[in-house]
């Protein structure tokens, strides 16, 4: 029996066989021609199940005290574990002391987890408090300004951290450092590492012009530039 016999007599396999050698060998020409598919380089959040516009969210502690508040123009809640990405965040940061002002702050994102126990501050992270007349001595405490980025926070605890330098300011006083560590309850800043600043006494501070740590970064940067 010759080939072309065989075949007439088997059309269906050898169509079944035909089939099974084009089929790949097609796809790697069509590889080596076009070339590899472009990696996927979107970056951001999960899909959301639902999204919030101009909203505001509260947080209170274990004893139900208000906590801190925050304000954004969107945020997404991730479905798989509930946290919430938020654009554009501005919140407030409750004082637990008497007659002390509430910390003001704001960042270009933010998240926050479900429980509310766990917050991230990314990207330029600033914060002000204004000034205020200490009860038990009747002295000024003048405003306290704080530039930092990439933050983690402990909302319910009023306490939060980081990595990245920070710039710290109170009246005139001016603190630089790596790494920051505030207990906002107690009302300490502490930096961490490579620290140095110029500070003035108390008398001096309640009445000397308030800096502002924003403008104590740009002059560093132009300073920079400059050199």
């Amino acid at each position: 029996m010759n080939v072309r016999q065989y075949l007439r007599d088997n059309r269906t396999m050898a169509t079944i066989v035909l089939l099974a050698i084009a089929a790949p060998a097609s796809w790697m020409l069509r590889s080596w021609m076009v070339g590899a598919p472009e990696a996927n380089d979107f970056i951001g959040p999960p899909i959301s199940d639902y999204v919030l516009y101009n909203s505001k969210v509260w947080s209170y502690d274990t004893d139900g005290l208000l906590n801190f508040t925050m304000t954004a123009p969107r945020m997404d809640r991730r479905g798989s574990d509930e946290s919430m990405y938020i654009n554009a965040p501005v919140f407030d940061i409750t004082a637990k002391k008497p007659g002390v002002p509430d910390w003001r702050g704001h960042a270009p994102f933010g998240w926050v987890n479900k429980s509310g126990t766990l917050m991230r501050l990314d990207g330029a992270v600033y914060m002000q408090r204004p000034a205020y007349v200490q009860a038990l001595t009747g002295a000024l405490s003048p405003v306290a300004t704080l530039c930092t980025s990439n933050v983690t926070g402990w909302p319910k605890e009023n306490r939060m951290q980081t990595a990245d330098p920070a710039t710290m300011t109170q009246g005139a006083t001016v603190m630089n450092g790596i790494g920051m560590r505030a207990s906002l309850n107690d009302n300490h800043l502490e930096l961490l590492n490579d620290v140095h600043g110029v500070l003035y006494s108390s008398q001096n501070n309640a009445t000397a012009k308030p800096v502002d740590c924003r403008s104590v970064a740009a002059a560093t940067t132009r300073l920079g530039k400059d050199g």
